[in-house]
């Protein structure tokens, strides 16, 4: 008992054993409500997440779990410690590191956020866009995040941060003009992202380039070119042409012609045109525009097809075209029609 009452009447920097006590036992008290806090809340998130069709309830559970033991120690102790008589300078580094630790821990939530928030759009537009674009916006704020927290920080710890903030604007502006070009690009790739002029996968042409769309990237799209190699382009060059995108294409229209000779008979030209138009009806993915006889050429009576494939793919196309020719020439070879080419015929009179 006497022990115990030297122990209480103890004083060690303006405070007595009893407040030490009493400080010690806020700080197990302080763990313990805290760990139980999370272990319910945490307990009550998994049970709703097994009932809802949304994730987001699983990210504040990963939230939740990021709360590490060392987390709850220090709040415990900063409670603890505001029951003691501390110095101006402890009380000081106290609510700083609390600052910080605070700060971190929802910076670290919001980094969870973002990260969720990039995912849900990368997997929501599948492959269309490239993931290197969703890292480097999902990257960028949360650089920003950082940054506003530091100067929260400093702001906390008694620094003046308007003339930081200012110096940092002058910098920024200064980084602006050196960078201009790679920030345009930077900003160009921002706006493919939301615009979606075109995608991965996208058959694109660009002024006299053109390519398949393999990788949207921070500063450059790369094209697969017909001939194999690749492409590097700049963002800034492709919101600032015109393009091309044969993606989009949902009908091909195709217009062709062909000439016959000036000797065949009026009862075939007037049959040609249903001659061709039951060629491209019998094509499945074709439909027939029109079939003229067009105009009389140097060597050749003309005749212009159009018809639509059903599809923008180029090799359809292509492979459908092909069809159609050699269904023709079959159909005109069967009805004695000859295709005309470049002749000349020199007349000659004969002078006695």
């Amino acid at each position: 008992m006497e022990n115990y009452k030297n122990l209480i009447n103890f004083e060690l920097w303006g405070n007595s054993g009893e407040s030490y006590l009493f400080a010690l036992a806020m700080f197990f008290t302080s763990v313990i409500i805290l760990k139980i806090f999370q272990l319910v809340i945490l307990k009550k998130l998994e049970k709703a997440a097994k009932h809802t069709k949304t994730d987001l309830d699983d990210v504040f559970v990963s939230i939740v779990r990021k709360l590490k033991p060392p987390f709850y120690s220090f709040i415990a102790l900063y409670i603890g410690i505001k029951f003691l008589n501390t110095t101006s300078l402890i009380n000081s580094i106290v609510d700083g590191l609390f600052i910080l630790i605070i700060v971190y821990q929802i910076i670290n939530a919001l980094q969870i956020l973002i990260d969720y928030g990039a995912q849900k759009i990368a997997s929501k537009e599948g492959k269309k866009i490239s993931s290197s674009i969703t890292n480097s916006i999902s990257m960028m704020l949360k650089i920003t995040l950082w940054t506003f927290a530091v100067l929260i920080i400093l702001s906390n710890w008694g620094i003046n941060v308007t003339s930081l903030v200012a110096g940092l604007g002058i910098g920024g502006i200064a980084i602006a003009l050196a960078l201009q070009k790679i920030l345009g690009d930077i900003f160009s790739s921002f706006s493919i992202f939301i615009d979606k002029p075109f995608e991965e996968g996208d058959y694109i042409v660009v002024g006299a380039d053109s390519g398949v769309v393999q990788r949207v990237g921070i500063k450059t799209t790369r094209l697969k070119t017909l001939q194999g190699e690749e492409l590097v382009i700049s963002n800034q060059e492709l919101t600032t042409e015109r393009i091309r995108n044969f993606k989009k294409m949902q009908k091909r229209r195709v217009v062709f012609g062909f000439g016959v000779l000036y000797e065949t008979p009026k009862e075939k030209l007037i049959n040609i045109p249903s001659m061709v138009e039951d060629v491209i009806k019998a094509e499945e993915k074709s439909d027939v525009g029109r079939v003229h006889f067009k105009d009389f050429g140097d060597s050749s009576l003309n005749f212009e097809v159009v018809y639509y494939v059903n599809s923008g793919d180029y090799e359809e196309y292509m492979n459908s075209q092909q069809t159609i020719n050699l269904n023709i020439k079959e159909r005109f070879d069967k009805e004695g029609i000859e295709f005309a080419y470049p002749t000349q015929t020199l007349f000659v009179n004969k002078i006695n």
